[in-house]
């Protein structure tokens, strides 16, 4: 599972993904960012933006989430052997749907920290035969590591944005 997926595991749009993903055991990194990210989060402005026309934090974090649930469900079909083509999603207009102004922003958090701890133990529970198998997504193949890895590159891509464009942390 911690073998760092080649490139034929995963589409090239995710190769900065796997890239962020720090060496050592994934499950591990997959436990640490939720409270690195509530450190970054920490007394952030909800509806802070770095640019007209980007999401705020709040709708960042809104796109954490629902990222995190489409790349496990991915994984999981993988594992499980399912060969059927799953579709891909287009973030902007899911980001565009999900109004956050019923929540705050401690509320997300909380879920994001229940989605990761399900896509944990979802990843714990794999036995060392399914990392291997894979399916396709968006129309490229994508083996069960893969999705795993994505899942915590794309956690560090947007941790990254909070930092460095949006002056958190």
């Amino acid at each position: 599972m911690d073998r760092r997926p080649d490139p034929s595991e995963y589409a090239p749009a995710y190769a900065g993904y796997v890239a962020a993903v720090p060496a050592g055991p994934l499950l591990d990194t997959l436990r640490a960012q939720p409270e690195a990210l509530a450190r970054l989060l920490g007394g952030a402005a909800p509806d802070a933006a770095y640019a007209p026309g980007k999401w705020t934090v709040h709708q960042l974090l809104r796109h954490l989430v629902d990222t995190e649930r489409v790349f496990a469900y991915r994984a999981l079909r993988f594992a499980r052997g399912d060969a059927s083509p799953l579709p891909g999603f287009d973030e902007n207009a899911w980001a565009e749907a999900a109004d956050v102004s019923g929540r705050t922003l401690d509320e997300t958090l909380a879920e994001f920290r229940a989605v990761r701890a399900s896509t944990v133990a979802l990843f714990a529970g794999f036995p060392a035969d399914v990392w291997d198998r894979s399916g396709t997504a968006s129309g490229n193949r994508m083996t069960t590591r893969g999705a795993a890895f994505v899942v915590a590159g794309h956690a560090a891509h947007h941790m990254a944005i909070l930092q460095d464009r949006y002056g958190l942390g």
